[in-house]
């Protein structure tokens, strides 16, 4: 760590893209309801929806096939902005996304990443499709999946929860914004050694 700057591994869908708010106007779409039906205050897994647990798979798959949800989501402000000036920093940006999940889908999926990498700027080494993040190498990992900054911090990796309504419960480190996300790995050393640092 004292002689190269640290790999940063960087979630996409809530992180980077804003996966919450596109699925809900393709949600209002898929069940023919007015988009302020659906609340934006969602825990993971969509229930507030009324998505059964069983009938997701569906959803998902219209967004993916026929809204190109991958390719349409807006970025969350300051991804670009702060990526690049990490990677100006010579930090080792590597993206790490669970998004190979829906079988026979696949292509259309690593397309859609792709061209929203590109399109958006987004600075990167790296890109990875992964569900066990922990397995990739980073130093440092942006996470806002509450089951996986769990499992990243309890397998001892630092881990910033960038934080989402799905995640209020998640201890810190947190960042409520890239501007914080930055601060916290440019300034402070003790994210670098300490697992749950607290933020003040």
């Amino acid at each position: 760590m004292k002689s190269r700057k640290p790999v940063i591994g960087v979630d996409l869908d809530g992180v980077c893209a804003d996966f919450y708010g596109r699925m809900r106007e393709i949600a209002a779409e898929w069940f023919e309801r007015p988009l302020d039906s659906l609340t934006s205050d969602v825990s993971y897994g969509l229930g507030e929806w009324g998505i059964s647990p069983g009938g997701y798979d569906s959803l998902h798959r219209f967004a993916l096939h026929q809204r190109e949800l991958f390719e349409t989501m807006p970025m969350i402000p300051g991804a670009r902005r702060y990526l690049r000036m990490l990677s100006d920093e010579g930090y080792h940006i590597r993206i790490i996304t669970h998004r190979l999940f829906i079988h026979y889908s696949h292509a259309s999926a690593v397309s859609q990443t792709v061209a929203w990498l590109d399109r958006h700027g987004i600075p990167y080494w790296d890109l990875c499709f992964m569900k066990e993040k922990s397995a990739v190498g980073a130093d440092i990992y942006i996470e806002d999946n509450p089951a996986n900054v769990e499992q990243l911090r309890n397998s001892g990796h630092t881990t910033i929860c960038f934080a989402n309504s799905t995640n209020r419960h998640m201890a810190p480190p947190r960042a409520d914004s890239w501007e914080e996300v930055y601060r916290l790995i440019t300034c402070r050393d003790d994210l670098l050694t300490d697992t749950h640092p607290s933020v003040t």
